[in-house]
């Protein structure tokens, strides 16, 4: 069972927040950061780009949710300094897809609870802190049950029936976004027990580490031909996957006095 995680009242200097402007004024702006119950921070001026700026009002609005990278904190004077200069398009890109994800997960999250006469903390105590800590996020064990089931859940600590009800919830709300790139292995060993040798290819392909949601099928299409098909939430984890999964059965082939070669579908 996996270990409750509290979550924390401050966030680390150098993390990544999302934060909304509420106020500008001549030297910067004071923000709310939207994860940590509101606390407030400021954008000093210096901090908003890398160039002069004529009218900080150009680079940022009263209301706008924006990507912020926490440089100090002073939790007893409940201090926090900002930039928004030192984070870079692809990581606000990333940041704000994540806690979107995480803001729909959250919202699956406290329809449950009303259903069950729960508050948002009782919930989180329940489900939510377990699922972040078993995945990579609160989404990503969402996502990771409606496509593999409540066992997953269940795994994580979270009892049978409540992770039946997340499991079929997330099911019906979260399409699990799915990309596929495939191949044909082509694997000869004429060797007596050349067989034999394939089949520790075929399944030094198949047990290759790899990431969560990712899937490596082999199928005979016709001796010594093999088709390798690799399924994943994007394009980056399938190729990695396929690359791995394909030297993989290549190298234990060649180890053992066969030949291997591999050819894009």
């Amino acid at each position: 069972m996996s270990k409750e995680v509290k979550k924390p009242e401050w966030p680390e200097n150098g993390e990544l927040v999302v934060a909304t402007i509420q106020r500008i004024v001549p030297y910067g702006a004071y923000v709310t950061l939207d994860d940590y119950d509101g606390k407030e921070g400021l954008l000093h001026i210096s901090e908003v780009a890398s160039t002069w700026i004529r009218n900080i009002r150009n680079h940022v609005r009263e209301g706008q949710k924006t990507v912020l990278k926490i440089l100090r904190i002073d939790a007893q004077k409940g201090q926090v300094d900002l930039s928004l200069r030192q984070v870079s398009g692809r990581e606000k890109k990333a940041k704000m897809l994540r806690w979107k994800r995480d803001k729909r997960a959250k919202g699956l999250l406290k329809m449950i609870a009303e259903k069950h006469g729960l508050t948002l903390e009782e919930i989180y105590e329940k489900t939510g802190s377990k699922i972040e800590h078993h995945f990579d996020g609160l989404y990503d064990g969402f996502e990771e049950s409606a496509e593999k089931g409540e066992k997953v859940l269940i795994n994580a600590g979270i009892e049978e029936s409540l992770a039946r009800e997340i499991a079929s919830m997330a099911k019906a709300k979260i399409k699990v976004p799915r990309v596929e790139v495939k191949g044909i292995l082509e694997l000869s060993c004429t060797k007596p027990d050349g067989v034999k040798v394939i089949r520790e290819a075929f399944a030094a392909a198949k047990n290759m580490k790899r990431q969560r949601g990712v899937t490596v099928d082999l199928y005979v299409v016709g001796s010594p031909r093999y088709r390798v098909e690799v399924t994943a939430r994007n394009y980056k984890e399938a190729e990695k996957a396929l690359e791995s999964s394909v030297q993989a059965a290549v190298q234990t082939l060649e180890d053992n006095g066969g030949h291997g070669s591999f050819k894009r579908l």
